[in-house]
């Protein structure tokens, strides 16, 4: 029941920024998308970040917070994947080294990694950068750190959860399995940031 009820209250988080974000769109299109995204795994709170600090305009948040804007956008991109992935990583049935979990720990950083990408590569095209091979260059640059460290907070909290409530096997056809990534999803926001204010700081990456 903890676990439906957790999910249900983030499609309706989701569902609510995405109204929300329809009517007040944000300065860039691509957090029209990140923010709904961010209310799907982070319940209730998610709209209160989204409130709080998704509508101030660029240039009117703290720094901290213009880093975890950056964060969710990361995670935005890591979460698709990670959605997308992981039923197909049990469809396929893939394996690494004959442990499932691995196979999809494997299947979504790939899927993580292609919409993380993409998540960053297409603000930048949109910035004016024409040069598509330059784009996809510094799309790379800005967000392979910051995915990694949001999929070790995200692994490491699914191996702990796999070995104590999911019996080893991913389950993606069970709630406990989604609420499990939820939580999941939320850690790896946590060890993104650190990532992100370094990125940031060294100007690989705008805070946003």
């Amino acid at each position: 029941m903890i676990a439906w009820l957790s999910i249900a209250l983030g499609l309706l988080t989701a569902l609510a920024i995405a109204a929300d974000v329809k009517r007040n769109p944000q300065h860039m299109a691509i957090m029209n998308i990140t923010w709904p995204v961010t209310g799907l795994y982070f319940p209730i709170v998610g709209w209160w970040l989204y409130k709080s600090i998704g509508l101030k305009g660029h240039g009117e948040k703290p720094l901290w917070q213009g880093v975890f804007v950056s964060t969710t956008h990361c995670g935005g991109g890591c979460t698709l994947g990670d959605t997308v992935a992981a039923p197909l990583t049990t469809l396929f049935g893939v394996t690494v080294f004959g442990s499932a979990l691995l196979g999809h720990f494997a299947g979504e950083f790939v899927g993580a990694y292609l919409f993380g990408i993409l998540f960053q590569f297409l603000p930048i095209m949109s910035m004016g950068d024409g040069n598509w091979r330059s784009a996809l260059g510094d799309a790379i640059k800005a967000d392979t750190l910051s995915l990694v460290a949001f999929e070790i907070g995200m692994f490491g909290w699914m191996a702990i959860a796999s070995v104590l409530w999911l019996g080893m096997e991913p389950r993606p056809d069970t709630p406990q399995f989604w609420f499990m990534m939820q939580i999941g999803m939320i850690l790896g926001l946590a060890t993104a940031y650190p990532a992100n204010w370094w990125l940031v700081q060294r100007g690989v990456k705008h805070a946003m």
